[in-house]
């Protein structure tokens, strides 16, 4: 189970290094940074919804990536970067800069208080997950494009 976790750490890890040394453009560092929120989220969510097995490794891996990506998420929202690279990212955005930080900072605190508090259980990622899904929704209704 060990070597499970390992693997999945290294493997979210090198998410990250792939994405700057392909493009250091702000578009596709924040793609790369919400993909790696997306499969942290997944493996969660494969915990939460009993189709693997509970691994305090992984929860732990999984919510150290959030925490750490969406602290330096909006940090890639340079002025110029509106468009381009298929970006979902809303303008409102940069009309509205604080409180799409805001909703960054609130996402990395909640996500710091669950690992302080690690879940002890399926029931427990499953609850944890609830409320940082809903945390990431209220970002995505207001700052990410629909795709059609």
């Amino acid at each position: 189970m060990k070597i499970r976790a390992l693997m999945l750490a290294a493997a979210l890890a090198g998410l990250g290094v792939t994405a700057v040394t392909a493009a250091d453009e702000p578009q596709a560092v924040r793609q790369a940074l919400m993909k790696k929120v997306g499969q942290a989220a997944g493996a969660l969510g494969g915990i939460a919804k009993g189709e693997k097995p509970y691994d305090a490794e992984i929860v732990k891996a999984s919510l150290t990536t959030i925490s750490e990506s969406v602290k330096v998420f909006p940090d890639h929202f340079p002025a110029g970067s509106e468009t381009g690279l298929e970006t979902e990212a809303s303008p409102k955005i940069w009309e509205n800069m604080d409180d799409f930080k805001a909703k960054a900072a609130k996402l990395g605190s909640d996500t710091d208080a669950v690992l302080a508090q690690l879940p002890a259980d399926q029931a427990g990622v499953g609850a944890a997950l609830g409320m940082l899904g809903k945390d990431c929704g209220s970002c995505h209704e207001t700052y990410r494009l629909k795709k059609d």
